[in-house]
């Protein structure tokens, strides 16, 4: 194995704190009351267009919902990473990776406006060897396309790599780009969903069991 690539919110960086506040805050400016915060941070993996509809009840088409979907995201640029935390494990994971000389790398539906200030706020973790936002291809996940863009700058094949993800869309990406794929059960699931169903080599329930796994299966 040569490469790690990781999705970003939700397996990476627990990124809900920021989105619950912002989304509260939009939600008070129309005068609704907060939302729990479990609510929204299970809804957080599926980006701001599913805030808006769980925020608000407003689906893509309704004539307030481009409004409410850019006042979120640029509320959420001006808090970014202020309460925005690695997930546990992922510090010492990284580190050993690096120790290692593996490469690791990000692929991510977010977009590069919000993906680069988030990175910088984290600058002090061992750098990526590749990011790859929708920005960079024609496809997003659960197309292969980026997984496979990732593969290529960090020059590895895609079976000399591995997928971590917390979204079923994470592990249909990395399957069909020829890797294998670790599924996270502490990332942000869908209600009702269940990560052992997706069809993940392998399924983890902390970041901090990444590593062992590594070791045993993979190195």
């Amino acid at each position: 194995m040569k490469a790690v690539l990781f999705d970003l919110d939700g397996t990476l960086f627990d990124t809900a704190p920021d989105f619950i506040v912002v989304l509260n805050q939009l939600r008070h400016q129309e005068q609704l009351p907060p939302l729990p915060d479990d609510t929204i941070r299970s809804v957080v993996s599926n980006g701001a267009r599913a805030l808006v509809t769980l925020g608000f009840g407003k689906d893509e088409g309704h004539p307030a919902f481009d409004g409410l979907r850019q006042r979120l995201l640029d509320l959420y640029l001006a808090h970014l990473a202020e309460k925005t935390v690695l997930f546990p494990g992922i510090q010492a994971l990284l580190e050993n990776l690096a120790e290692n000389e593996i490469a690791w790398g990000i692929v991510t539906n977010k977009p590069v406006a919000y993906t680069t200030p988030l990175l910088r706020a984290f600058s002090h973790l061992p750098a990526p060897a590749a990011v790859i936002c929708p920005d960079h291809v024609t496809n997003r996940k659960p197309d292969p396309e980026p997984v496979l863009l990732a593969c290529s700058q960090i020059g590895c094949a895609p079976a000399e790599a591995i997928y971590v993800g917390d979204h079923e869309r994470d592990i249909i990406a990395g399957r069909d780009a020829g890797m294998p794929t670790i599924a996270c059960s502490y990332g942000y699931i869908d209600d009702g969903d269940d990560p052992a169903d997706w069809g993940a080599d392998h399924l983890v329930h902390s970041a901090d069991e990444i590593w062992p796994l590594l070791q045993q299966r993979y190195l």
